[in-house]
């Protein structure tokens, strides 16, 4: 089930939540094309290394597989999203594949979206949302079926904490038309 769900156009989803978002997810993602090579060379080392293996996915490899593939870990969705993701970047940018990713990403069983995350964690719309609740719903990403941007692991405050040093500084696709708190 659906709860909340509407979709928000990027000029009306504050910087903030931008900014926290590809601080946590993805830092460099104005800086490849869909596949983040560096970052896929990090995580072969580590796991070469038997070390806890570390994510590779980019906000677009991320979003491809949430509009066009399906959940759960296989070396061959992988593969196909390394594929599509540069041709979502061309057909798409950065802009619109930021949007796609914003309001179909999941923030909790059957919370799908900025919008719907705002109005079931701190009841208010996204356009609200402070640069403190967007990182708290940043830090929850990598589990949001088991996390919650209310009560933060440990595990999820080092991140929550990281998330508001760094977001400012992230780059984000140009836009003229941005709202700004």
């Amino acid at each position: 089930m659906l709860r909340g769900w509407s979709w928000l156009p990027l000029n009306k989803i504050p910087l903030q939540v931008q900014q926290a978002v590809v601080a946590a997810e993805d830092a460099r993602f104005m800086e490849h094309w869909g596949v983040d090579l560096s970052a896929v060379g990090a995580a072969l080392e580590d796991s070469d290394a038997r070390m806890k293996p570390r994510g590779a996915s980019t906000i677009t490899m991320q979003t491809v597989k949430n509009v066009f593939l399906w959940p759960g870990r296989s070396y061959i969705r992988k593969v196909i999203e390394g594929v599509m993701a540069p041709l979502a970047e061309v057909a798409w940018g950065k802009r619109r594949t930021l949007e796609i990713y914003l309001n179909v990403i999941e923030w909790g069983e059957g919370i799908y979206g900025i919008e719907a995350a705002a109005q079931h964690y701190f009841n208010c719309s996204a356009q609200q949302l402070t640069l403190e609740q967007s990182a708290a719903l940043a830090a929850i990403l990598p589990a949001p079926r088991r996390l919650s941007p209310k009560r933060l692991s440990s595990v999820s405050q080092r991140r929550f904490y990281r998330i508001v040093k760094e977001a400012r500084a992230v780059p984000l696709p140009v836009s003229f038309t941005r709202v700004q708190r």
